[in-house]
C-alpha cells in the first residue's frame, strides 16, 4: 500500500533453532541421568561393601569369640559374707558352666541376684579365659517381725519375718538355700512390735515413722556401751510417742523417739549404779528429761537369770 513488500520470513532457519536447542536439552538430560545412574551405582556398591564388611566382622566375631571353646566358662566362683550356698546363688545368677564367658551378660546377671530379698548388693566381673567372679553381699536380720495368721482349726499361729537394718523385710530362709542345711537364722533377735502389718511385704523396705524409730534405736544400740550388757528381747513402737524396749532380766526401758546415744548413755550409768547394789532395773523411764524415774528390785528375785558377763551358751545376741 505503501509501495514496499514485507521481505518473507525464512521458516526452514526457526526450525533450525528449535532443533538445536531441543537436542541440546536432550543432552543435558542424558548426562544428568547418566551421572545419577553413576551414583547410585556408587551408592549401590558401597552399600555392598559395607554390609558384606559388617557381616564379615560378626562372622568373624562369632567364630573368634562367641563360638570360640577357649572362651567356655569352666568355673562360677562365687564369694558371699553371709549364710548363703554357692550353689543357690549359681542358681539365682542364671549362669553355669558351658556358656560362653563373653556372651553373659553381667548387669543381667547382677539384677537378677540383687532382686533376691537376701541380697544387698553382688558384683559380677569376668576373668579371662574361663571364669565367671560372683561376691555377694547378704542383708543380716536385726530383728524379727512376728504376723499372726488365723488356723483353720481356730486359733492363731505366727508366721515370722526377719528386717535388716535399713528396713527391709525379709521371708524366713529356706535351710536348703544354706550351706549347713538348717541355720538358727533369726534366733536370738529382738521382736519388732507395734508394725502395721499392712506394711509388711517381702523384699520391701518399711516406710512407717514408728519402724523407722525402731530401726535407728537398733543401730545406736548396736554402737552404745550396753550392746554387750543387756539382751534385748522386745522393741516396741506401739505407742508412737515413745519407744519400749524389755530385756531378758525383765526390765522395761522407755525411751523418747530421737536422741538414742544420750539415753543410752544414760541408761548405762543407772545399769552400773544397780550392778553395784546388785539390783535389777525393773522400769526405766528415759523419756523423761529430768529426775529419771526407775524402779529397782534384788538380782535374786529374778529366777533364771544371770549375771553381766556371763555369756555362756543361750542364743546369738543383738549386736
Amino acid at each position: 500500500m505503501f509501495g514496499w513488500r514485507r521481505k518473507p520470513v525464512n521458516r526452514r532457519r526457526g526450525r533450525e533453532r528449535l532443533l538445536g536447542v531441543r537436542m541440546r536439552a536432550e543432552a543435558a538430560r542424558a548426562a544428568r541421568v547418566r551421572l545419577l545412574s553413576r551414583w547410585c551405582g556408587l551408592v549401590l556398591a558401597l552399600g555392598l561393601v559395607v554390609y558384606g564388611g559388617w557381616w564379615g566382622s560378626v562372622w568373624l566375631r562369632d567364630r573368634l569369640l562367641y563360638e570360640n571353646p577357649h572362651f567356655r566358662i569352666r568355673r562360677v566362683e562365687v564369694e558371699s559374707d553371709g549364710v548363703l550356698s554357692a550353689g543357690t546363688l549359681r542358681r539365682w545368677a542364671g549362669v553355669r558352666p558351658g556358656m560362653n564367658l563373653l556372651a553373659v551378660d553381667l548387669a543381667q546377671v547382677k539384677r537378677s541376684l540383687e532382686l533376691v530379698p537376701y541380697v544387698a548388693r553382688a558384683s559380677v566381673e569376668r576373668v579371662l579365659p574361663d571364669t565367671l567372679r560372683i561376691q555377694v553381699w547378704e542383708r543380716r536380720p536385726i530383728a524379727v517381725l512376728q504376723v499372726p495368721v488365723p488356723l483353720p482349726a481356730g486359733g492363731l499361729d505366727f508366721v515370722e519375718y526377719g528386717v535388716d537394718e535399713a528396713g527391709v523385710v525379709l521371708p524366713v530362709l529356706d535351710p536348703r538355700l544354706t550351706d549347713g542345711g538348717t541355720v538358727a537364722w533369726l534366733h536370738g533377735l529382738p521382736i519388732l512390735r507395734g508394725v502395721g502389718y499392712q506394711e509388711l511385704q517381702p523384699g520391701r523396705r518399711l516406710e512407717s515413722a514408728r519402724a523407722r524409730a525402731a530401726l535407728a534405736w537398733l543401730r545406736a544400740f548396736a554402737r552404745s556401751p550396753m550392746a554387750g550388757l543387756a539382751d534385748v528381747r522386745e522393741v516396741s513402737v506401739a505407742d508412737g510417742d515413745v519407744l519400749e524396749v524389755v530385756t531378758a532380766e525383765g526390765s522395761r526401758i522407755t525411751f523418747a523417739p530421737d536422741g538414742f546415744e544420750r539415753q543410752l548413755l544414760r541408761w548405762r550409768e543407772i545399769y552400773e549404779v544397780g550392778l553395784r547394789q546388785e539390783r535389777w532395773i525393773e522400769t526405766l523411764d528415759l523419756a523423761v528429761g529430768n529426775n529419771v524415774p526407775v524402779q529397782w528390785r534384788p538380782m535374786e528375785t529374778n529366777t533364771g537369770t544371770s549375771r553381766p558377763g556371763d555369756r555362756s551358751g543361750g542364743a546369738r545376741k543383738h549386736v
